[in-house]
């Protein structure tokens, strides 16, 4: 296999309202804490959850979207990439983030049909990828 491939996909909830910050060159980030959970039963058969926090950070239009519609608690499918940022602190020592860079946002629940947003704006219900939107097409699925 040629190349490498670095792609995440989440489904989670906000743990907070998005972070926004403009920059005065135009540009724009917005960060937020998005909780993803797995519940299973143990040994002893009790059930246990367990929950990892992902930092997501948009930038741009994406970032503008979420500051404007998404708040704590809200669900949404996120696509994108991991990076690793590196700075030094006050004290000089290094110190590390890994972060989901998303390309990517559809917000889940509160509407009748999910919304997708990308780079490059909304989209409408009919572009989105299969299994996102209520999809029409009859199937010969039996059930």
């Amino acid at each position: 296999m040629a190349g490498s491939l670095n792609k995440v996909m989440l489904i989670g909830n906000l743990g907070k309202d998005p972070e926004f910050r403009a920059f005065e060159g135009g540009g724009s980030i917005t960060r937020f804490p998005l909780a993803t959970s797995e519940t299973y039963t143990n040994r002893q058969n009790e059930k246990v959850t367990q929950t990892e926090w992902h930092t997501i950070v948009l930038r741009n239009k994406l970032g503008e979207v979420a500051d404007k519609y998404l708040k704590k608690g809200d669900k949404v499918f996120i696509e994108g990439k991991l990076k690793t940022r590196s700075w030094e602190d006050q004290s000089g020592e290094r110190k590390y983030a890994t972060e989901i860079q998303a390309d990517n946002m559809t917000m889940l629940g509160g509407r009748n049909e999910p919304q997708q947003v990308s780079n490059g704006g909304q989209h409408s219900p009919a572009e989105e990828p299969s299994g996102f939107a209520n999809d029409t097409e009859e199937d010969d699925l039996p059930f």
